[in-house]
């Protein structure tokens, strides 16, 4: 696949460079899709009750969050390859602490720590992968769709950890995932990647806001912002939804949402091989009215077989929205280091706030109300996806 589209046109030093972000964000899908498994097992061991559980949750998003600024600040004043590595060690500190400690607060800041980490990560891997690939969406869903294979893998490392290692099995996942992210580190090390530590002629350039005058930055915003909205709500609800609206039993929800997430890395492997091969505009415009329609089908049956067939759609829709916007700002990407920082700050809360909307129209009037108001995140996503047409038209005309 990689033979036949952007990676045959790279430098062999900007193919050891993309391999080495694979790898990682592949580690970074892993870890950062582990702790819905670890979760359960730490609670019992360290005597956690439901309240301080879902903090260090709220902990790893607010640790992602803010990572999006500082990924985009300290690379200007440290460099780019010390501010990752710097930034990435984190994560070291935070699994070990959830190893050894059952602390609550001391569980706060590890969980804090794994998020700062995890946004960090995410942050140079799109940065470093748009300008190697000039902008290639190919590129860029080949990069997410191995975050999701690590993600589809993070719960059976923990399954096998236990077989082998009983109750202490998921200390062992820690152990495990503070190894690959030493092996991280030293490919960050070893990254020859241009620095982005600014001189005096061009510091000015480096920390520049320019980007937020830029319309293609703030369209690549509304779209990945009511994108998150939608995505954070589905996956974080799906289960509660079959189950709360008698549409079927918990075991069959459980399969269904990692159904849900196989379709989500089938979408992103095939954006992989078209994204070179259609035009950007069209095949964004494809994905996200597959989304929309999808997700209608979803609300408006409960027959089995109908939901597996939406389910599968709507994940294979999904699975291209994100890493294909990302490239429609590209240009700012490129051109101003805090661009990216500032996306995913902006896009994170909007993945923040649409499962606690869901939650209180759900409290208040019923489940399918909670989930029927995502229907307004994805319109205005496909809104923002035809508006990016109209400009690129516009640009060409």
């Amino acid at each position: 696949m990689l033979r036949n589209s952007f990676y045959q046109e790279l430098s062999e030093t900007n193919k050891y460079i993309i391999r080495c972000c694979f790898f990682i964000f592949f580690v970074n899908g892993l870890y950062a899709m582990i702790f819905g498994s670890i979760l359960p097992l730490l609670s019992e061991a360290y005597g956690l009750n439901d309240t301080v559980s879902g903090m260090l949750i709220s902990s790893h998003q607010a640790g992602n969050l803010l990572a999006g600024l500082l990924a985009g600040i300290l690379p200007v004043y440290l460099g780019r390859k010390n501010a990752i590595l710097f930034l990435s060690s984190f994560v070291i500190i935070g699994f070990l602490l959830i190893a050894i400690t059952g602390q609550p607060w001391l569980l706060l800041v590890a969980f804090f720590f794994t998020g700062i980490s995890r946004g960090s990560i995410s942050n140079f891997n799109n940065k470093t992968v748009n300008d190697v690939s000039d902008s290639s969406p190919a590129a860029l869903n080949f990069l997410h769709s191995l975050f999701a294979i690590g993600a589809f893998l993070a719960p059976f490392l923990v399954i096998l950890s236990t077989v082998l290692f009983g109750s202490h099995g998921w200390q062992v996942s820690c152990l495990v995932i503070i190894l690959l992210i030493l092996v991280s580190q030293w490919m960050f090390s070893k990254m020859p990647i241009e620095e982005d530590k600014p001189q005096h002629s061009n510091a000015t350039k480096k920390s520049s806001y320019a980007f937020f005058k830029d319309k293609l930055f703030w369209n690549t915003v509304i779209i990945l912002f009511f994108y998150l909205c939608a995505e954070a709500a589905i996956t974080g609800w799906l289960v509660k939804y079959f189950v709360d609206a008698n549409i079927m039993n918990v075991q069959q929800a459980q399969l269904l949402a990692s159904l849900l997430w196989l379709a989500i890395l089938t979408g992103r492997l095939l954006c992989t091989f078209f994204g070179d091969r259609l035009k950007r505009s069209r095949l964004l415009l494809f994905i996200s009215v597959g989304a929309s329609l999808f997700y209608f089908l979803l609300l408006l049956t409960q027959s089995f077989a109908v939901i597996v067939l939406a389910i599968f759609g709507l994940g294979a829709s999904m699975g291209g929205i994100y890493p294909t916007a990302m490239t429609i700002a590209g240009p700012s990407i490129r051109k101003y280091p805090m661009a990216m920082g500032w996306l995913l700050i902006i896009g994170g809360v909007g993945g923040i706030t649409m499962p606690i909307v869901t939650g209180i129209l759900s409290t208040n009037y019923g489940i399918f109300a909670g989930m029927a108001a995502i229907i307004v995140a994805i319109i205005i996503m496909l809104l923002g996806v035809t508006v990016y047409i109209f400009f690129e038209r516009k640009a060409t005309n």
